[in-house]
């Protein structure tokens, strides 16, 4: 019997002392569990993705002299680290060490390097060429790298065939809310096709504009799930494993290292397993946003956050989800209504904060409206009425939470969302200003469905006039969205076509008989590729976001219509 334990850790890139100290407190509390074999996420000791510190020398030192100080406080359980490696010759590498008696006995360098979405690692890393099994104790142990498993046989089918009957991946795989079915289906596969137990331990916590989910799973050779860790949440899982039958090979090779004595020959309580609770697909969305929310504003330093509240569904989504994050305590919402702002938005921005608990702050922007107007009359002439002034109301409430994030050292977390952004359906340095876009990934279909769910969390938090609405910017009288839009669901099964799947505009008048509106919708989000390049990041949660997701030129003359 196996006994391994799963730490998926909450890591924050460069934080080198600071990973090297929570991998030590979780391996405390697996020696404590009496696991034989400690496993963490990929690249744990530096943080993912490291980015271009791979670029700094000094930093790639660093790490590797902090994997050193950590293997001085090992002994037992085994443990896996995730780390960044180099050569003599320079060449680094994504890299698993293996730690047993204060030294690293093995180390795994990750073959398949992924070049796709958001992944980058062909800039930074080498492609590892030899095949990795560990021999611990009487146990043969296949150990591989998060993309390892999921395109290449060539490097857990060899790992079988030489007689390891438990595969390990160690991985940091982000969350959108169609992987975690991928991820399962896959294992389930992975385990059926070598007769292997799969322990597969992922990545937690916000980074930038990626969220990695946890969700770390334990399978049997059938590819029943035994364990899971907690989505969202940092955790260990532990597991005994019946693989005691598997015997190691006597031989000995750069491929196949031996720790013989590694295992405490101690008598130990069997552990009950916990399968995962499974959640629905709109309450993972909610817990990556709250996850993304509070380890940006955690990670980067800042205390509070402060949000414009409109008395629209956005902005009270938005608020919603930072305080999940941070606490109503450490969120301000600021009111900034015009001439054009109804006494509807107006009092539903006063309730949304009443109920929950948010300091609020009202700054009337018609008189500074007014001013824009005037100092701009000479130059503007005849020419009033139209976007222009609209706009100027966007970027004098910009200036206004700007002000604050100045004078507090508040961060501002905007409000659009991914239907708005795509199509260009905002204002640059107006509700486009602020340093985290927290529902920037969210389709406005899905906003709705978000609001309702937190409305079933915490009754009535959101006024139920502000979901009955109809969404506007009010920025001129009488204003609507859909006085400039399609219908949202219309919009949203579009942009969801041409964006995330990179449907044809031929394929896509096949969705609608309005061909018109097709090229409407496909020509407004080309055209709005400068704006969203100068956007805050935000929370990736669909396939394909804007940004590392997404990276088509500013300057670009391709185009279908």
């Amino acid at each position: 019997m196996l006994r391994i334990a799963l730490a998926q850790i909450n890591p924050v890139v460069g934080d080198l002392k600071g990973n090297r100290g929570r991998i030590l407190r979780y391996h405390n509390k697996a020696e404590r569990l009496e696991a034989d074999l400690v496993v963490y996420p990929e690249l744990a000791l530096c943080g993912y993705p490291p980015e271009d510190l791979l670029f700094k020398e000094h930093f790639v030192q660093d790490t590797l002299k902090n994997l050193a100080v950590l293997t001085k406080k090992i002994s037992r359980p085994v443990a896996a680290v995730g780390f960044v490696d180099r050569d003599k010759s320079g060449n680094l590498y994504n890299a698993a060490a293996i730690v047993a008696d204060q030294q690293v006995c093995a180390v795994y360098h990750k073959k398949v390097l992924p070049n796709y979405g958001v992944f980058d690692e062909k800039r930074y890393f080498a492609e590892g060429r030899k095949n990795f099994v560990y021999c611990l104790g009487s146990h043969m142990i296949g150990f591989s790298i998060c993309e390892d498993i999921w395109q290449d046989k060539t490097v857990y089918m060899p790992q079988v065939r030489s007689g390891a009957r438990l595969l390990i991946n160690i991985s940091a795989s982000p969350y959108d809310f169609a992987k975690l079915k991928q991820r399962e289906g896959l294992l389930v596969q992975r385990a059926q096709e070598t007769g292997s137990y799969i322990c597969y331990v992922n990545l937690v916590g916000g980074q930038d504009e990626l969220v990695f989910d946890g969700g770390s799973l334990i399978l049997d050779p059938g590819g029943r799930i035994l364990a899971g860790g907690k989505q969202f949440e940092e955790d260990l899982v532990v597991a005994d494993l019946p693989v005691e039958h598997i015997k190691c090979k006597s031989r000995t090779t750069r491929s196949l290292p031996l720790i013989r004595n590694a295992l405490k020959k101690t008598s130990k309580k069997t552990l009950r397993l916990q399968p995962p609770s499974p959640s629905s697909s709109i309450e993972t969305i909610f817990k990556a946003l709250v996850l993304g929310t509070r380890d940006y504003v955690r990670k980067n330093g800042f205390k509070k956050v402060v949000v414009g509240l409109s008395g629209g569904i956005d902005s009270s989504l938005v608020a919603a989800i930072a305080v999940e994050a941070v606490g109503k305590e450490n969120v301000i919402g600021v009111s900034m209504p015009s001439q054009f702002s109804s006494e509807g938005t107006r009092q539903d921005a006063r309730t949304l904060a009443e109920n929950l608990g948010i300091r609020f702050i009202v700054v009337p922007i018609k008189g500074i409206y007014e001013s824009y107007l005037r100092a701009l009359a000479d130059g503007f002439g005849n020419e009033s009425g139209g976007v222009a002034e609209e706009n100027i109301q966007a970027r004098i409430r910009g200036n206004i939470l700007m002000a604050f994030s100045n004078k507090f050292g508040w961060l501002v977390i905007t409000t659009g969302n991914k239907s708005e952004i795509a199509v260009g359906y905002c204002t640059l340095y107006g509700d486009l200003s602020g340093g985290f876009a927290v529902i920037k990934d969210v389709p406005k279909t899905k906003v709705y469905e978000l609001a309702l769910l937190v409305n079933q969390r915490r009754s009535g938090v959101i006024p139920e006039s502000v979901i009955q609405r109809a969404p506007s910017a009010e920025l001129k009288a009488d204003q609507k969205d859909q006085d400039s839009l399609p219908p949202y669901d219309v919009l949203d099964d579009l942009i969801r076509a041409y964006v995330e799947e990179h449907r044809s505009l031929r394929s896509l008048r096949k969705l609608t008989k309005n061909p018109e509106l097709v090229m409407k919708v496909v020509r407004m989000v080309d055209y709005s590729e400068y704006k969203r390049r100068q956007a805050p990041p935000g929370i990736k949660i669909t396939p394909r976001a804007f940004g590392k997701d997404w990276r088509l030129p500013i300057t670009n003359r391709y185009k279908e219509f």
